[in-house]
């Protein structure tokens, strides 16, 4: 009975969040923070990743909510838009993980301090270029999340924008890097400990 109390209610709110009203949207995220922040937890084991993954994906719902089907159940569409953000971070997890181990089996090395001078100021002047080739905005984003260690929140809140927005800049500014470094890096050791200088 329980359930299908709350089917009605959702069914009720989402056909009024379709029409562009707020505070069934508040009800919505209201209702289901909680649960989905926990769902979240689960998995990235993180406070602050489950809360930008909850974020992002009410931040969905609202962009894309004029395609809502009343009919469908709003919990199962609500926990799809979560899972695939909460597969993603893990993704990109692991491939952080597994670059920092390959740049370790690659290290420099240390006593050599002489080399590791040259080289670091050598990839001081590849990142400061990569940088560039990002727009104002981007490089904002990006330095206040990996020179400044802001939160996505942080910086949605200091910039004034949405934390959906913060997370696309972060995301085309990787691939801006990544794709100029790939290219114009000589080798791939050169590619590795340019990413781990970025905390990529």
């Amino acid at each position: 009975m329980y359930a299908t109390d709350t089917l009605i209610d959702d069914r009720e709110l989402v056909l009024r969040l379709i029409d562009g009203d707020e505070e069934a949207f508040c009800e919505l995220y209201a209702a289901y923070k909680n649960r989905l922040l926990y769902f979240a937890l689960k998995f990235v084991k993180s406070r602050e990743f489950a809360e930008d993954i909850f974020q992002d994906a009410f931040t969905v719902v609202w962009q894309t909510r004029r395609f809502i089907n009343p009919e469908a159940s709003f919990s199962s569409y609500l926990y799809t838009i979560v899972r695939n953000r909460i597969l993603n971070q893990l993704r990109d997890m692991a491939n952080e993980d597994q670059l920092k181990e390959q740049i370790l089996s690659q290290a420099i090395d240390s006593t050599n301090e002489t080399n590791n001078h040259v080289l670091l100021n050598d990839l001081k002047e590849i990142i400061a270029r990569a940088l560039e080739q990002l727009t104002p905005r981007q490089r904002e984003v990006f330095k206040m999340s990996r020179e400044l260690q802001m939160s996505h929140k942080e910086i949605a809140e200091a910039l004034g924008v949405s934390v959906h927005t913060v997370q696309e800049h972060i995301s085309l500014s990787l691939k801006v890097i990544r794709s100029y470094l790939t290219k114009y890096s000589s080798t791939s050791a050169d590619v590795l400990l340019i990413l781990l200088c970025l905390n990529l």
